[in-house]
């Protein structure tokens, strides 16, 4: 307790330095922006700023992408209550409640129940990470070649797995990830691999390339025709964000269960929180006394949701810092952008950077406190900035992506590598594949591969290692039984649409037959 005390305060010393505390107030406040935006998510942001950070140390340059990850999740409730308007996918079941109260004439109370839910979760969360992490830090260095393969394995798994659409395309995504991650040079041998004798693949494909591509340019590609424009007259006061005793007595409970939620669903990787904030409201409609009413402008409905998605966006980083297992695919490009700094995630990272993990726990603070304080007075700021055209938003993407990644080496190669991930990625996206775990096998592939070999060098070839080592076993017994249960349910779920075919045919013919 007073260790994690001490540690805390250091990290607070390292976030209120000059330059660390500046690029933390840059970040949430593009974040805010951004989340804003309809279609513009965290992770276009973060791909979008990725070369920034290669210049930059490595302290500043996390919690930069730090800020613009949890800053979005603010900045997207605010379309979604105000204007219906989902500006991303875990923000939807924020408009069911959220809209309603707006046409009630209790915009302002939604978005400051938002305010607090969302400062309590991510609060609670940076607790658990708090006390979580330095549990980590005990067995670290219980975590040989053959351990850190296992859970680089579960991440993949259930990276690929628990994405949405079919796990089959999750899988074949998450191999297709896997073999851009192994082009280039052999880190053993010194050989070439998958170069095609193109020297500039001698280093292989750049992590910029593939998240610029994939989730800047295809998205241009596909809504390139998008030409309406937003309105909204919405007018807000400071004094309509303050809600009553009784509207926060109201809000308090879904607010806890939410965090909970948040909480317990931030610690499982591959679990998006799209996903947590819609089991968060169908918790609170289960437990309400007048569940009919959700959907006509329940505070219940607000607070329980971003509550959750809150906590969960802070508690996601405990498995990216301390077991290199991102949540979800900005977790990812997170790791991607540590790794870029010559910095390895994984359960040392606590002793070997201290500076980095114990300063992002005391900026995620300091980070929040500085998202409501820009909130309150900018509301109507954030709502007119809904009002930029389409045709002028993503061509000004477009260039800040071509001079990023053309900064990061001076190669107008990256712009074709940008251009050919944007082209694979509209396709994918046309063709209903998830996208995501193609970063996700990028980041962890070369991970994977480097600690197999190692473990079955170590080991002189035997498998057994895997399974003799504790830790290890235990991991491949999580990651067995993850597949089991994905296959159980994929099969279970075939059956019961073959069946509900056969009853329409049933069905069908009895009536043609009377």
């Amino acid at each position: 307790m007073s260790q994690a005390l001490h540690d805390l305060w250091f990290g607070f010393g390292v976030a209120f330095q000059g330059s660390n505390l500046m690029w933390s107030f840059f970040g949430v406040l593009v974040g805010n922006l951004i989340g804003v935006l309809p279609g513009m998510g965290a992770l276009s942001a973060i791909s979008i700023l990725l070369p920034l950070t290669y210049a930059m140390h490595p302290v500043p340059a996390i919690l930069m992408l730090a800020g613009i990850f949890y800053g979005s999740q603010y900045g997207g409730a605010i379309g979604a209550i105000l204007l219906n308007l989902p500006s991303h996918p875990p923000h939807a079941v924020t408009c069911l409640d959220g809209y309603p109260m707006t046409r009630a004439g209790k915009g302002g109370t939604a978005l400051g129940i938002t305010m607090i839910s969302s400062f309590f979760a991510a609060s609670v969360g940076i607790l658990v990470m708090i006390f979580a992490s330095p549990l980590l830090v005990s067995i670290a260095f219980k975590f040989g070649p053959a351990e850190i393969f296992s859970i680089m394995l579960l991440g993949l798994l259930a990276g690929s797995t628990m994405s949405r659409g079919s796990p089959l395309k999750g899988v074949a995504m998450t191999l297709f990830g896997l073999l851009c991650g192994v082009v280039g040079t052999d880190v053993n041998t010194g050989s070439f691999r998958f170069s095609f004798g193109i020297p500039e693949l001698s280093d292989g494909l750049e992590l910029v390339a593939i998240a610029m591509g994939l989730f800047g340019i295809a998205d241009f590609l596909l809504n390139v025709n998008r030409m309406a424009v937003i309105s909204t007259d919405t007018k807000l006061r400071i004094r309509d964000m303050r809600p009553s005793k009784e509207e926060l007595k109201e809000a308090f409970w879904p607010m806890v269960r939410g965090t909970l939620v948040g909480t317990i669903f931030g610690a499982m990787p591959g679990t998006g929180p799209t996903i947590t904030t819609f089991i968060a409201y169908a918790l609170e409609r289960k437990v309400s006394k007048t569940p009919e009413k959700f959907g006509t402008g329940m505070i219940a409905g607000v607070a329980s949701p971003e509550a959750s998605s809150h906590s969960k966006t802070q508690v996601d980083f405990v498995p990216t810092m301390s077991l290199g297992i991102p949540g979800d695919a900005v977790m990812a490009l997170i790791l991607g952008a540590l790794m870029i700094q010559g910095i390895t995630p994984g359960p040392q990272l606590i002793t070997e950077h201290p500076d980095i993990f114990w300063g992002l726990i005391a900026s995620f603070w300091i980070g929040n406190a500085l998202l409501i304080i820009l909130n309150v007075p900018m509301i109507g700021v954030w709502v007119k900035m809904l009002q930029v055209p389409y045709r002028y938003l993503y061509p000004s993407a477009l260039f800040f992506i071509a001079v990023g990644v053309f900064s990061t080496q001076n190669s107008l190669f990256q712009i074709w590598e940008v251009l050919a991930f944007g082209i694979i990625g509209a396709l994918l996206i046309w063709l209903r594949f998830p996208v995501a775990p193609i970063l996700l096998g990028y980041v962890l592939g070369p991970m994977v591969e480097e600690n197999f070999r190692r473990a079955m060098l170590l080991s002189r070839g035997s498998f057994a290692v895997f399974v003799e080592r504790p830790i290890s076993c235990a991991f491949i017994v999580l990651s067995s039984l993850l597949l089991i249960g994905v296959t159980w349910s994929n099969l279970r779920g075939r059956a019961l649409k073959k069946v509900e075919r056969q009853a329409d045919r049933l069905g069908t013919e009895a009536v043609s037959d009377a």
